[in-house]
């Protein structure tokens, strides 16, 4: 067949111009004008518009080369895909290298187990070129892509690795919102060809899969009487206020009482002594809601009066 999709025709016994968007059989194409309709018509009733070139025909139109800023960039093609301003239906693809090197860039595509060159040519550095044009209103239809490109640069620079991607284009591709692509001054979808590998650290990837358990902190068993007076807690004792007493034997104690309930210990005496009574009276507020806590009593009056309380656990 002589015509190709993306090739902009005219009909030859009317006033009608539109592009190629299918190909319907050896002797009949799909064109779409510009009110958007796509007319079935025999390939004898069609002459290319002058100034229009097919994909393959543009191989070596690839816009004039720019100049290359002067830090060497080493990455950076692109694929974008915008809708023509004649018919929406028809998107365009072109080749955005915003790289430093020439490239030698091909096309092909493959739809059944037929594979078909659709562009080969040489884009220079920060140059572009269309390289296809397909029906949008067609997508699920639209062949597997295969891009290639060999990187050249007279720079002095190591051989870099040839360029191979396979792609096969879903509608999720073009569901976003079209972003303003300056390169070609149209709005369309970004496709980024040379997307830097995902690199897994095999060994990082092991090691989070065998991560030993952290252990738990190592709580001290305390001892059966845990002495509170200040004294014993503080050799700076002399220098805090009462208010600060307090909340030192009250850190203490609620301290060694988890402790105790961690390690099981059938009870505990806590010694608190006499004095106002304000450290025993705040111990035994604290105990006497605590759900592990079966009693509570005055400890061995004999030795220590009303100055200790024992606590007993829940079994």
């Amino acid at each position: 067949m002589m015509f190709k999709i993306g090739d902009y025709v005219r009909f030859i016994d009317e006033k009608r111009e539109g592009y190629v968007t299918s190909e319907i059989d050896e002797h009949t194409v799909g064109v779409t004008d510009t009110d958007g309709f796509e007319i079935p018509v025999s390939t004898g009733n069609l002459t290319y518009v002058h100034g229009h070139f097919s994909n393959a025909e543009t191989s070596n139109n690839a816009m004039p080369t720019q100049q290359v800023d002067e830090k060497f960039v080493e990455d950076g093609i692109y694929l974008a895909v915008a809708e023509d301003a004649k018919a929406s239906v028809v998107a365009h693809f072109t080749l955005l290298n915003q790289t430093s090197y020439q490239l030698l860039f091909s096309l092909k595509t493959e739809k059944g187990g037929i594979y078909k060159g659709e562009f080969a040519g040489v884009i220079q550095p920060k140059g572009i070129v269309q390289v296809y044009t397909a029906n949008l209103g067609d997508l699920d239809n639209w062949p597997n892509f295969t891009f290639q490109a060999l990187y050249f640069t007279t720079s002095n620079k190591k051989p870099k690795t040839p360029l191979q991607v396979e792609k096969r284009f879903k509608s999720k591709d073009f569901s976003g919102a079209k972003n303003q692509i300056t390169e070609i001054n149209k709005f369309g979808w970004l496709v980024r060809l040379d997307e830097p590998a995902l690199v897994v650290d095999a060994q990082k990837l092991k090691e989070s899969f065998f991560t030993p358990k952290e252990e738990r902190p190592k709580i001290a068993k305390p001892a059966n009487e845990v002495d509170l007076h200040i004294e014993r807690l503080r050799d700076d004792h002399q220098f805090l206020s009462q208010s600060e007493i307090l909340e030192v034997q009250l850190a203490k104690f609620q301290g060694a009482l988890d402790a105790a309930i961690v390690h099981q210990m059938p009870s505990i005496v806590f010694i608190h002594g006499v004095g106002n009574g304000t450290l025993r009276h705040h111990i035994h507020q604290k105990i006497s809601k605590h759900p592990q806590v079966r009693t509570f009593m005055d400890a061995r009056k004999e030795k220590f009066g009303y100055g200790a309380t024992e606590v007993v656990f829940k079994v």
